[in-house]
């Protein structure tokens, strides 16, 4: 096949050459010297060269030729040539690094960042835009500068957010995540439009899989949120916040339940799975008094084929029992917390149900459990359990006549557990026997905030320090016992102090001694002092919480739904990531915003 390129020449002092067409055959190999070019004036010229190989004068002049022609079209640089996905690693560490609990960045400066390696090269721009779109995060009030600017009450950036994704769908289909600003919302009319300023934008998104940050109350009342989010049909997380109805509670003074939701509230809220095949994760909280009935559950449950992570929590006993929990699909997470119709014989059955032998993280918070046994059950069935949460108040005793025998509680495979039995009793002097008995072989750290006498330090590694230290500056009181007013505090603080007060106290003493005689004459004397723990444990005794500077080791919905600290910024982010830029503050300046740190729903289980 024959390459014809423009025609142009080569000029030297001595001479020019008019290249008039280049010959090329993509089968023929180039000699060992050196690849050449054929010159000449026509066809005839062409088959003369083929038939009389160039000397080295011509090889050589044709080697100069395309070194020319390199300097004139040189290759590109190698990062241009790069795969996408190594452009996608890097971007996402640069996330790591701004989203690190310790980090001094926001959301502003991350996406700063990006801006600026989008106008690198083009290659960069590629890669940029698709992170810049997947996960959109908006945190804090608008800036009063955009405020004025654009005219607009409130708003700002949800409003230009939407007007991009409008006019550029091919940005649209990127957005996976959404995080909108978690401020209180204004009964009236202005909630209600800042609601449905959230929807328009969830509808502009058509792959969108979460929602952030944003958790309005659903009344059994329609709104265009809820409704947007339904039509949603790759979403893969939901917070459903159950919240009080008029009619329902009228309709209460004069019913018992179940029936106290009529038929369209039903049928109005269960439409709302229809098109969620992908769903993955749900959590279902009543506030103020929500009602959600068993058969909604039962129905809602069967609409959701690919539900794996469940969390239900705060509902009354007409609303969810142990007949609701018997009947919930295969999951491999679960989070019960403070269900009025849990008893300790609906978990010894559940236990036992084919359903729950999938589960892998189970976490049991405020169930008020009355005996072991139910515990015990729950840890020797579910043989793929690998983490387990139990916190409540007061503690589950072995039932009067009940044969038992030791480990009394037992999982082979379990490698994370918390228990936090607030008031003293036998459970963690039953829990220390039976980790002592080999019953929990696989364990590998142990949380306990209410650690009465140190039973549960006592069988774990010894440790130096468990202060962190950031206690210093902590206000809060250390647990006491000796004291009524602090025996029934559940702080990590309290924790953490007590534990190390039994440490310092350990030192006091003398563990033993080494004794060095030589001939039956007393050398040296080597005194080794105290420590708690247990020599050759492999269990990690740690006090330290789910959500780093919490006070609380469990995570709750208050640090889910807590509006505070975004909506009043104290020592917040006005830009200094960027201060080193060569275009001074009123480059990387910008308004003071709260550096948002993401809780992912994973963490609740």
């Amino acid at each position: 096949m024959a390459f014809r390129p423009q025609r142009f020449s080569l000029a030297s002092s001595r001479s020019s050459v008019s290249w008039d067409s280049v010959s090329f055959d993509p089968d023929s190999r180039p000699s060992s010297a050196s690849s050449y070019v054929s010159f000449g004036l026509g066809p005839s010229s062409n088959s003369s060269v083929q038939a009389n190989p160039p000397s080295v004068g011509s090889q050589r002049s044709s080697y100069a030729t395309q070194q020319k022609l390199r300097l004139i079209n040189p290759p590109p640089p190698v990062f241009q040539r790069l795969p996408l996905e190594i452009y996608t690693c890097i971007l996402q560490q640069l996330r790591l690094f701004h989203d690190e609990p310790l980090s001094l960045s926001c959301e502003t400066c991350y996406l700063r960042d990006l801006c600026t390696l989008a106008l690198t090269s083009r290659a960069w721009d590629r890669a940029v835009r698709i992170q810049l779109y997947n996960r959109i995060h908006i945190v804090g009030h608008d800036s009063p500068l955009h405020i004025k600017k654009f005219k607009m009450k409130y708003g700002v950036r949800l409003k230009l957010l939407r007007r991009t994704l409008r006019e550029r769908r091919v940005l649209a289909q990127y957005v996976h995540e959404l995080k909108v600003p978690n401020l209180s919302l204004e009964p009236g009319r202005k909630g209600r439009e800042i609601v449905d300023l959230v929807a328009s934008v969830v509808m502009a998104c058509p792959n969108l899989e979460k929602l952030v940050g944003f958790y309005p109350v659903y009344h059994h009342e329609f709104d265009r949120l809820t409704h947007a989010l339904s039509t949603r049909s790759k979403l893969k997380e939901h917070t459903w916040i159950i919240g009080d109805n008029q009619a329902i509670t009228q309709r209460s003074h004069k019913q018992l339940p179940p029936g106290l939701m009529d038929e369209k509230q039903v049928n109005g809220f269960l439409q709302y799975h229809d098109a969620w095949s992908t769903l993955n994760t749900m959590f279902l909280h009543s506030h103020s008094q929500g009602i959600l009935e068993p058969g909604v559950f039962l129905e809602m449950f069967s609409r959701l084929p690919a539900l794996q992570h469940l969390c239900v929590s705060n509902f009354d006993v007409d609303d969810f029992d142990d007949v609701t929990l018997k009947a919930i699909p295969p999951l491999q997470s679960l989070r019960l917390q403070e269900l009025a119709g849990i008893t300790f014989q609906g978990l010894s059955n559940f236990a036992r149900a084919p359903n729950a032998q999938g589960i892998q993280h189970l976490s049991l918070i405020n169930l008020d459990i009355k005996y072991l046994s139910a515990i015990s059950k729950l840890l020797l069935n579910l043989t793929q359990l690998t983490r387990f949460t139990l916190v409540q108040e007061s503690p589950p005793e072995v039932a009067s006549g009940e044969l038992v025998f030791q480990p009394i509680v037992a999982s082979p495979q379990l490698e994370f557990l918390h228990w936090d039995i607030l008031l003293p009793g036998s459970a963690n002097e039953n829990l220390a026997n039976s980790i002592r008995a080999h019953g929990f072989p696989s364990l590998r750290t142990l949380r306990a905030p209410s650690d009465h006498g140190g039973l549960l330090q006592a069988i774990c590694k010894p440790r130096a320090q468990i202060l962190l230290a950031s206690d210093k500056y902590s206000s809060v009181q250390a647990h006491d016992p000796a004291h009524n007013q602090f025996s029934e505090v559940r702080t990590l603080f309290a924790a953490r102090k007590a534990a190390q007060e039994r440490i310092e106290e350990a030192r006091k003493t003398v563990q033993f001694q080494v004794i060095v005689e030589e001939d039956g004459v007393l050398r040296q004397i080597y005194d080794f002092n105290g420590f708690v723990g247990t020599v050759g444990s492999k269990i990690t005794y740690s006090l330290k919480p789910d959500v780093l500077g919490s006070d609380g080791a469990v995570i709750d919905f208050l640090n889910l739904m807590d509006v505070s600290k975004e909506a009043t910024v104290k020592d917040g982010c006005k830009g200094l990531w960027n201060a080193s830029h060569p275009a001074g503050k009123p480059w990387w300046s910008h308004t003071e915003r709260f550096r948002y740190r993401p809780i992912h729903l994973q963490q609740f289980f």
